[in-house]
């Protein structure tokens, strides 16, 4: 355990930029809850720990090699939340590989960082472990998608891949939530079924439904133009699952 270095906070900070995070292939979590849920789950990937000091004893022996205190004004200055908490760890990615024997979800152009993370929970929810990104897919590991995520990010495997080419070579049951197809409860699911959703403005593109094998549909009974991708892919794992 030692006090944090201005060379540490530094490069700490230079991790909100995602060109940093994934030069390094690391990502940052915060708060006691988080921190301390990583290191139950991603103990051997941890790069370091930032507690505000007088906090310290939150942390198992086990892991006080890699502990540096801070005072509340440098965990401010590495902190991308408004309300800094009291810890913030560094953990390296896990290797994420697809899977085709589970049943998964795909994500076409998903922008939104708080609709990734609550699909990430969704995911977790769900006993979902695998989703599959196209390369303009939000960064599961940008701190506001981690932070809204509840600690999903350490369960679910995340793949970032050219879509077009997966789903072409993929050998998964593909479905997709269009506007105009089958009800979503009328479709038996497999178990290895693959669930297409896409971009919060412009849906699935063209390219990417050419491969897909049955586009569903929830009923629509108001005025609304459409639901939100998060809330979309919750009615239909609730479906797809169960």
């Amino acid at each position: 355990m030692e006090n944090l270095s201005k060379a540490k906070l530094k490069w700490i900070r230079s991790l909100q930029q995602k060109k940093h995070r994934d030069d390094e292939t690391v990502f940052v979590v915060e708060g006691e809850k988080m921190v301390l849920e990583g290191l139950n789950h991603f103990a051997d990937k941890l790069v370091c720990i930032v507690a505000v000091s007088g906090t310290e004893h939150l942390i198992q022996n086990g892991f006080q090699a890699n502990l540096f205190v801070s005072t509340e004004k440098e965990l401010e200055q590495i902190s991308t939340l408004k309300t800094p908490n009291k810890l913030l760890a560094v953990f390296r990615r896990p290797l994420a590989k697809s899977n085709d024997n589970k049943m998964g979800i795909a994500l076409d152009g998903v922008q939104d960082p708080g609709n990734m993370g609550t699909i990430l929970r969704l995911a977790d929810w769900f006993g979902i472990s695998q989703i599959i990104c196209s390369e303009d897919t939000v960064d599961c590991f940008n701190p506001k998608v981690v932070q809204a995520s509840m600690g999903a990010i350490f369960r679910i495997q995340v793949v970032y891949t050219n879509l077009e080419a997966f789903l072409q070579e993929s050998t998964q049951p593909t479905y997709a939530a269009m506007l105009n197809g089958k009800h979503y409860k009328e479709v038996n699911y497999p178990k290895n079924a693959l669930l297409v959703m896409g971009n919060e403005g412009k849906g699935i593109r063209p390219e990417i439904h050419t491969h897909v094998q049955q586009d569903i549909t929830i009923p629509k009974f108001g005025e609304a133009e459409s639901l939100n991708v998060a809330t979309a892919t919750a009615i239909l794992l609730a479906e797809m699952v169960g």
